[in-house]
C-alpha cells in the first residue's frame, strides 16, 4: 500500500510541475524512440516515444538510500552466491578494496527468478529461493555503501520457452535449443518485454539502483537459422525491411520500451553488449546496434573480455594479451559514443577468470596483473566504470582497482 501511495504522490507532482515549469527547463529533446506498430501495408508504420519525459525523473523512494559512486567499479554475483555463505567473502573482498558495486542476478541466465516473491505473484513459479531475503540483503549492502544492480537476463530463457512455446522459436515442432541445451524467448514478442520489465520493475521495488539487462539479442548466428525456425514476427510481420534490419529494429525497440517503463522509478537502465558490435555497423544475426543501444541507456557495458576475441585489432592472440586488446578496444568505443548527441556512460564486463579451451597445453593465468592490465587500459582511454567478471564469483585478491592513482 505505502508504494501505491508513493507513486500516486509521484505521478501528482509530475502533473503540477508540468503545469509550470516549460518542457525546455528539461533541456532539449533526445533523439525519439521509434516503436513498430501493426501495419496493414508494407509500410514502415511507427509509433514516437517522446523521451523528452526521462529527463525529469524523480527518485523512486524504496525506503533504502544509496549515493552513486564517484566511478562503478564491480564484480558479478549470482543467485546462489548472494543468498550463500560466500556473500559474506565477496562483502568482505569489496569492503576491502576499491570495488563499490555489485551486479546481483534477480533473473538468471535458465530465466528463473532467484527470490521467492509473493504466492499470488505471476512469477511465483519460476522463482527459486537462491536469496531467501533479497531485502534483507539489500539493507546490507546499504549499510556498506556497496552500489546495487540488479541483472535480468532477458531473451534467453529455457524456463519460459518450454512453458510457453508460442513465444520461442520452434524446429520442426519443438522448442529450438542451442547446442548448450539453452533455449531462447522472441525478441519480437511484446509480451515476452512485458515479462522482464515487470521483473525489473520487482527489483526497484526492492531496492536496487540500476537494471542490467544482459541476453537483450537473439540467439548467436540466427542469421543461419532464421528461415528453418517457426516463429511470430508480431508488429513486424509487415515493416518494409529485411530480416537483419528487423532484428535490430526489435531489440532497440526492447531497450527503448524498458527505459521509457522504468523512467518514472528515477533508476538507471543498462545494458550488457558484445564487444565487436562497436566495431560494426550492426550484427547480422543477434540485432545488436551498438549506436541505436547506446542511445537508449544509461549506461552501456561491453562485454570485452580478452579470451571472447578472435585475432582481432592485429592482436593475433587477444587472451595473451589482455593490455593491448582493452586499449584497442576502448579507442573504437570512445569514437562510436564520441558520434552521439548523449552517450551513455561507459562500464565494460572484463575477464577474471581463465579460458583452457582456448588452448592445446597451458592456460595462460588471469591474476593480478592482467585483472589491472586490463583496468590500466580502460582508465587511460577515460573509461573509468568496470565489472569484474567470474562466473563461479572467485576474484583474485589484492588487485589494484584505481591503479593510475
Amino acid at each position: 500500500m505505502e508504494n501505491k501511495q508513493r507513486q500516486t504522490l509521484l505521478i501528482i507532482t509530475f502533473l503540477l510541475l508540468a503545469l509550470v515549469i516549460p518542457t525546455s527547463t528539461y533541456g532539449a529533446p533526445d533523439t525519439e524512440v521509434m516503436i513498430a506498430s501493426e501495419v496493414a501495408t508494407k509500410e514502415v508504420n511507427l509509433t514516437a516515444y517522446d523521451n523528452t519525459k526521462r529527463l525529469a525523473r524523480f527518485s523512486y523512494d524504496s525506503g533504502l538510500t544509496f549515493t552513486y559512486p564517484d566511478a562503478v567499479r564491480g564484480i558479478y554475483v549470482t543467485g546462489h552466491s548472494a543468498g550463500g555463505s560466500r556473500f559474506k567473502t565477496l562483502l568482505d573482498l569489496v569492503d576491502s578494496s576499491d570495488l563499490n558495486a555489485m551486479v546481483i542476478d534477480i533473473k538468471d541466465d535458465n530465466g528463473n527468478l532467484t527470490f521467492r516473491p509473493d504466492e499470488d505473484s505471476p512469477y511465483y513459479d519460476i522463482a527459486k529461493n537462491m536469496i531467501d531475503d533479497p531485502r534483507e540483503m539489500l539493507k546490507v549492502l546499504e549499510e556498506k555503501e556497496i552500489y546495487p544492480i540488479a541483472r535480468i537476463v532477458v531473451f534467453k530463457d529455457t524456463v519460459l520457452a518450454n512453458e510457453r512455446p508460442d513465444l520461442s522459436f520452434k524446429e520442426n515442432g519443438k522448442v529450438w535449443t542451442n547446442n548448450k541445451g539453452e533455449s531462447f524467448v522472441n525478441p519480437f514478442s511484446k509480451e515476452v518485454w512485458e515479462h522482464n520489465v515487470e521483473i525489473a520493475k520487482m527489483a526497484v521495488d526492492l531496492g536496487f539502483q540500476d537494471v542490467q539487462f544482459d541476453y537483450v539479442r537473439f540467439p548467436e548466428g540466427f542469421e543461419k537459422r532464421d528461415e528453418d525456425l517457426t516463429y511470430t514476427l508480431g508488429d513486424y510481420k509487415d515493416v518494409d525491411m529485411n530480416n537483419i534490419k528487423k532484428r535490430v529494429q526489435a531489440v532497440t525497440d526492447f531497450v527503448g520500451y524498458a527505459r521509457e517503463e522504468l523512467n518514472s522509478y528515477g533508476i538507471d537502465v543498462s545494458v550488457d553488449i558484445f564487444g565487436y558490435a562497436a566495431t560494426i555497423e550492426e550484427t547480422p544475426g543477434i540485432g545488436q546496434n551498438f549506436s541505436k543501444i547506446s542511445e537508449n541507456v544509461d549506461v552501456i557495458s561491453s562485454m570485452v573480455y580478452p579470451s571472447h576475441w578472435t585475432p582481432y585489432f592485429g592482436i593475433d592472440f587477444p587472451d595473451k594479451e589482455p593490455y593491448e586488446l582493452i586499449k584497442a578496444y576502448a579507442e573504437v568505443e570512445n569514437e562510436v559514443l564520441g558520434a552521439l548527441e548523449e552517450p551513455p556512460v561507459s562500464r565494460p564486463w572484463i575477464q577474471d577468470f581463465e579460458a583452457p579451451w582456448l588452448y592445446s597445453g597451458a592456460t595462460k593465468q588471469y591474476g593480478v596483473a592482467e585483472v589491472e592490465a586490463q583496468i590500466k587500459a580502460l582508465n587511460e582511454n577515460n573509461i573509468t566504470e568496470f565489472l569484474l567478471w567470474n562466473a563461479g564469483n572467485t576474484y583474485t585478491e589484492n588487485v589494484d582497482y584505481t591503479p593510475l592513482d
